[in-house]
């Protein structure tokens, strides 16, 4: 008696009782959107809680729009232009562009939400629906590649994933072209195999070597990646090679990738190329790049495996719900994986051992020409490996020669600590490859910034889990029609007179401000469960935003919270001051209030800044894998200052 006492004096909305036998929702037929009215839910036996359920409505900023561009309660596609071009900032909007986005409403007349008696206008409730529609997107995908596609290779972002064939953790999961596959077709340029003997000595597969990985083989792999390379993108991809194999092997590698991939293979016409050539000369090319193998080496136990975590991060209910947190480049960067005494898993991480095994240049240039198949050496067109020398060698920049060098995410901070400008020198020729450490077995990732922001072109990720750094990853390559390649900065490609280079950790002075306004969000009762987020009532949503970027940019906020209500109305502003906007991204999360529990995850988005389209915009979210939901979404206004 106390309890529902308690329950009907405290409940924050009315609360009635129904003798129905189960939960349901009522709807109204006479809507045009047949939208829910009412709806309740179990509270103890047969008692159940109802709530009244909004319709999703124009905010009054919305309204103050339509009534400054209409004219007797119609928009017509003159006033819609006049919108477009002072509002949304598209300079070029002409009136065929405003006829379009009407015509493209046409087939919701049936739900009456046009105007009749002017077919070529719209009312309120269409204006509303237009702006909330997937026809007015954040970033127009539409355009395509807009960038200068003429440049070396060196000039690009690059999409990039590591271990491209496991399809969970680095210690035992399965390995299988299906993973492959999945990364073609989000848009990944660069597909790493790591190739090994089989079992009789006398083939080859893929596997992580020495974990209890299960192999596949390699002719899958590259059958594969013939039939799925361009599916997303024309532009090159490359496959970077983790060599384990003799000469004789190697032998029949060459014949594996020559006869499968014939004239698409990019074969350079000397061992090593002066300059890399562009994506736009690359187009549907398959590009090899391999460093010298270490045959049968021992490998000792990776450093990163030895030094374990220098931070434990947020709670694990946190992560559960959404991932980790990204972490700040200021300092040593934070893993998400726990120390683990995994010795044996971890002695074949081969990439630390390349980074460990110095050699002379041209000694190591005359044993990998001596130890490699002949036929294998000459696939290879760009040539990996790290000098004799240290750091000083490794990041010279040789005029007569390109190459790849390789480091660990551990590695590249250390550094950049005191070297970050010989890191964009080198990278303005040359390319640099980062890779997750070691002890990163449930294949999460790192913040991608700290490889961007020194013109790392190669960003190495595992694509098969998820998490707010992969989340970032995303985002960075939906810039330039999702093509795969992002042409980096200027700052990053241009020298000064005394050949002075873009500084990572100089203080800069503020650049643009971009305020961003979140009206609203609908979707989740439509593609969620009615008791997903909580049994008793309707979800409390509230979204967090913020910037990834330079450590100087870094921020994240965060909406009230709005109680039980399927469709959120928060409508505040936050301001983000930008000093390198071309590397920011624009983080969009809604999560689910829980008192009790975690909070719950409820969608996200990250957004290039460089290519928001001001205005207001109909923001898609996706769930935690990067999918994209089939009706959740946010309202946002975008303004640039």
């Amino acid at each position: 008696f106390i309890f529902f006492f308690l329950l009907l004096t405290l409940s924050p909305k009315p609360l009635q009782f129904s003798p129905k036998s189960s939960s349901e929702t009522e709807t109204d037929p006479s809507s045009p959107r047949s939208t829910m009215s009412k709806q309740t839910y179990r509270v103890c036996f047969c008692f159940r809680r109802r709530f009244r359920l909004a319709v999703a409505e124009a905010p009054d900023e919305i309204r103050g729009f339509f009534n400054r561009y209409s004219e007797n309660g119609l928009m017509s596609a003159d006033h819609l232009r006049r919108f477009l071009v002072e509002v949304q900032k598209q300079e070029n909007a002409t009136l065929e562009d405003a006829q379009a986005a009407i015509n493209s409403l046409q087939e919701l007349k049936h739900l009456n939400i046009l105007h009749h008696h002017r077919g070529q206008s719209l009312n309120l409730e269409t204006f509303f629906k237009y702006l909330f529609g997937d026809i007015n997107p954040p970033i127009d995908l539409k355009r395509g590649v807009q960038q200068d596609m003429t440049a070396p290779l060196s000039h690009y972002f690059i999409y990039t994933g590591h271990n491209s064939y496991l399809t969970g953790n680095q210690l035992s999961s399965d390995c299988s072209d299906v993973p492959i596959i999945q990364a073609l077709q989000r848009g990944v340029r660069v597909i790493e195999l790591d190739i090994w003997p089989n079992s009789n000595k006398d083939g080859i597969e893929v596997l992580h070597g020495r974990t209890l990985t299960t192999p596949v083989e390699l002719i899958k792999c590259l059958r594969s990646i013939k039939e799925h390379a361009f599916t997303a993108s024309d532009y090159p991809v490359v496959i970077t090679l983790e060599d384990h194999l003799t000469p004789d092997l190697q032998a029949k590698v060459a014949e594996m990738v020559t006869q499968t991939f014939g004239d698409i293979l990019f074969c350079p016409d000397s061992d090593c190329l002066k300059e890399f050539p562009s994506p736009e000369s690359l187009k549907k090319r398959i590009i090899i790049s391999t460093k010298p193998p270490k045959e049968y080496m021992s490998a000792a136990v990776p450093k990163d495996a030895q030094e374990g975590d220098s931070q434990n991060g947020k709670t694990a209910s946190d992560e559960e719900a959404w991932g980790k947190e990204v972490p700040h480049l200021e300092g040593p960067a934070s893993g998400n994986d726990k120390p683990c005494n995994l010795t044996f898993f971890l002695q074949e991480e081969t990439e630390e051992d390349e980074d460990d095994d110095e050699e002379d240049p041209d000694e190591g240039v005359n044993r990998f020409q001596k130890s490699l198949a002949p036929e294998y050496r000459r696939l290879i067109a760009i040539h990996a490996g790290k000098p004799k020398g240290g750091m000083d060698e490794c990041l010279k920049v040789d005029p007569e020669k390109v190459r790849r060098l390789s480091l660990s995410e551990q590695q590249l901070e250390k550094v950049a600590e005191d070297r970050g400008t010989d890191i964009v020198r080198f990278t303005q020729r040359n390319i640099l490859r980062v890779y997750p450490k070691g002890t990163r077995i449930t294949s999460s990732n790192y913040n991608p910034l700290i490889g961007w922001m020194h013109g790392a072109q190669m960003v190495a990720f595992n694509m098969q889990g998820f998490g707010r750094s992969l989340w970032l990853m995303h985002g960075m390559f939906k810039s330039n029609g999702g093509c795969g390649y992002v042409k980096k900065p200027d700052f990053l490609l241009k020298s000064g007179p005394n050949n002075e280079v873009f500084d990572p950790r100089a203080t800069l002075p503020v650049k643009t401000t971009l305020k961003v306004r979140i009206y609203m969000g609908e979707g989740w009762y439509y593609d969620f469960r009615h008791t997903h987020f909580d049994q008793y009532s309707p979800p409390d949503f509230y979204t967090r935003v913020g910037i990834a970027g330079v450590p100087a940019d870094v921020v994240m906020k965060k909406t009230k919270t709005i109680e039980d209500n399927w469709i959120p109305v928060w409508n505040e502003e936050f301001e983000f001051q930008l000093t390198v906007p071309e590397l920011a991204l624009l983080r969009l999360e809604v999560h689910e209030y829980d008192m009790s529990e975690k909070d719950d995850f409820g969608g996200q988005t990250v957004l290039p800044v460089s290519e928001i389209q001001s205005g207001i915009r109909a923001v898609p979210l996706h769930d935690r894998e990067g999918k994209k939901y089939n009706n959740v979404k946010l309202l946002v206004h975008f303004d640039f200052v």
